[in-house]
């Protein structure tokens, strides 16, 4: 990957690359795998970008469906023997920032199905339902709607009023 390309291309998006896998990921290495993946796959496709929609939202898009797709052979890789509270623990002991209500919010977007964290991470990012729809590959109605059952959610696990 040329820097030229890293510089101008993927560079000015990073933050959303960062927070998308972050929310994805559970350690550093996953992390840093989950990101790096995310980097080769916007260079490797990025003549495939036919400038139908922004370059960001190309990005969000790929950056969710890299993350989505490495998940999935996570787990079809790993057996899980762990129960649901360790899997908890995991979580709340990768805090990504130094903020703790920040951390509590992540750790609650992480209990959320892989699919609406995404949703909630672009809403976070002040996205328009419309550009949500777009990235995630739905109608703009969808989201308002599942944006306000993810809130309700959330809030839910946040006041501990959810497992």
């Amino acid at each position: 990957m040329s820097s030229d390309f890293y510089t101008s291309s993927i560079l000015p998006h990073a933050a959303i690359i960062i927070k998308i896998c972050r929310a994805y990921t559970n350690s550093q290495e996953d992390f840093e795998d989950y990101y790096q993946e995310v980097c080769l796959q916007i260079w490797k496709s990025r003549d495939n970008f036919q400038e139908q929609s922004k370059w960001s939202t190309w990005v969000y898009r790929l950056s969710l469906n890299v993350c989505l797709t490495l998940l999935k052979k996570k787990k079809n890789s790993q057996q899980l023997f762990a129960s649901d509270s360790l899997i908890l623990e995991e979580v709340e002991e990768s805090y990504a920032f130094t903020d703790d209500p920040l951390n509590q919010l992540y750790i609650a977007i992480k209990q959320l199905s892989e699919v609406d964290r995404g949703v909630i991470l672009l809403y976070l990012e002040e996205k328009s339902y419309q550009e949500i729809a777009d990235i995630i590959g739905t109608n703009a109605n969808n989201i308002g709607v599942r944006i306000k059952r993810i809130k309700e959610r959330l809030k839910k696990l946040l006041d501990g009023k959810v497992n």
